[in-house]
């Protein structure tokens, strides 16, 4: 490696579409705090009680469900959008106009009042931030080559972790200062950024393979057979056909059943344990004693610095060690991370031993998510971006998503030390399948 290697590799953050991956990524990361941690928060601070914060976290499962649209987003064209912007941006465009929406919608209704409609405008928010993520995922592996790829995750990322900071620290902050009315409005209207930013950006190119365009001969030769059949039944069978059946055969056809079948058992399991604490880190915090400033500060600043550190960890891990290495690493770290939560919640509080338990749980968040972007984008097939990477991307939170309605029970039980142990625990079966998966890299390595 030459010394003008590393000024080389810094230049790719110059590249237009890496930079406009930075914005979008903070339009990505904007609305999941809201619907989940802040919002928590918000609830808490109007008397909601812990199960039924709990149980709200089940909005999240939106994202979860999102490979059920996500073959629409890979082919339906939205009415004069799609021709004006093409078919990614059109999508991302509609995306974060039904987010705006629904945070201007959370900001004018009182949840102690009423709840209903803050659970109606939350899954608005849930449901088009998923329909964001389906679409902007789709860009970001379109829009460039592979030698820029790591570049598109990395801005990604740190975009994200910038409004997780602007939609953590920031909307706390406002709502201690003006309310959460002014605060959730200010967020609505932060998504600005990302419609200008799609509305800079080009519309990308998708290659497809001779092996694809082998598959989608499948919807030709249906066509000619049902040459009878009424047009429209036709096309929609044809639709179908080339939306949804061709991507899962395509998938498994690549990687075979066994293998197939281990990459969605591990993406369903390895990020498992992140939700389950998650939803319950907000009412910790405050039963704790600590103020909305405090919890600002140590859990959605210094907490989001601590992941940017994992972040550039992960990167150099995963290009001197590989990706599952650095996927096992991550893992134990948040093993880590949940134990010091557990010893946290049976100490006198103190903000240096809260930075701790936030330090070492971030930068752990921060390796294992970066690791995990990278495995995931390695499985997709450009001709079906949008709907395989919308596949892994739903089954990664589900399972988390679903012990999570059940966090605010269990400390309830149980109590926080206990509480965090059992969020440890979570970790054991991502850490058994990054092993297997070490092992499945060696045994490739000695035959290639």
């Amino acid at each position: 490696m030459t010394s003008s290697a590393p000024a080389q590799g810094w230049r790719i953050y110059g590249n237009p579409r890496v930079l406009g991956m930075l914005f979008l990524g903070f339009s990505a990361g904007l609305p999941f705090l809201l619907v989940f941690s802040t919002l928590s928060a918000w609830l808490a601070q109007c008397g909601i009680s812990r199960t039924t914060i709990g149980y709200f976290s089940w909005i999240g499962l939106t994202y979860s469900l999102k490979f059920f649209w996500s073959p629409v987003v890979d082919r339906l064209r939205l009415p004069l959008l799609t021709n004006w912007l093409g078919r990614r941006r059109s999508w991302m465009l509609l995306a974060q106009i039904g987010i705006a929406t629904g945070l201007a919608g959370m900001a004018l209704n009182d949840p102690a009042q009423n709840l209903t409609p803050t659970i109606v405008f939350a899954l608005l928010v849930a449901f088009s931030s998923a329909t964001q993520d389906i679409s902007l995922d789709a860009y970001r592996i379109e829009a460039a080559p592979i030698d820029l790829q790591g570049g598109m995750a990395a801005a990604y990322q740190m975009g994200y972790r910038v409004a997780l900071i602007v939609a953590g620290a920031g909307a706390l902050g406002i709502a201690d200062t003006s309310g959460w009315q002014v605060s959730y409005l200010t967020m609505a209207a932060c998504m600005i950024v990302g419609l200008i930013t799609v509305l800079i950006v080009r519309e990308p190119q998708a290659s497809i393979s001779r092996e694809t365009l082998t598959q989608e001969q499948r919807v030709v030769d249906f066509l000619a057979r049902s040459a009878h059949w009424p047009r429209h039944l036709r096309q929609a069978i044809a639709w179908l056909i080339g939306a949804i059946a061709c991507p899962f055969i395509d998938f498994f056809k690549r990687n075979g059943l066994r293998s197939a079948l281990f990459i969605l058992l591990f993406i369903s399991l390895y990020r498992m344990h992140e939700y389950a604490m998650g939803v319950m880190a907000n009412p910790f915090y405050l039963d704790m004693g600590y103020t909305l400033k405090q919890i600002a500060v140590m859990s959605k600043v210094f907490g989001v610095i601590m992941t940017m550190v994992g972040v550039a960890v992960a990167g150099v891990m995963v290009a001197s060690y590989g990706i599952p290495r650095t996927l096992l690493l991550g893992v134990v770290t948040i093993f880590l991370g949940n134990l010091f939560f557990s010893w946290l919640a049976s100490s006198t509080p103190s903000l240096y031993a809260l930075g701790a338990a936030i330090g070492v749980d971030n930068v752990g968040i921060g390796i294992a998510g970066t690791a995990f972007v990278a495995y995931l984008s390695g499985l997709t097939n450009s001709a079906y971006t949008a709907t395989q990477y919308a596949l892994f991307g739903s089954l990664f939170p589900l399972p988390g998503k679903i012990i999570a309605g059940f966090s605010g029970a269990v400390v309830d039980h149980i109590g926080y030390p206990l509480f965090f142990i059992y969020t440890a625990s979570l970790t054991l079966p991502a850490m058994i399948l990054c092993l297997i998966l070490i092992r499945q890299q060696r045994i490739a390595a000695t035959q290639s």
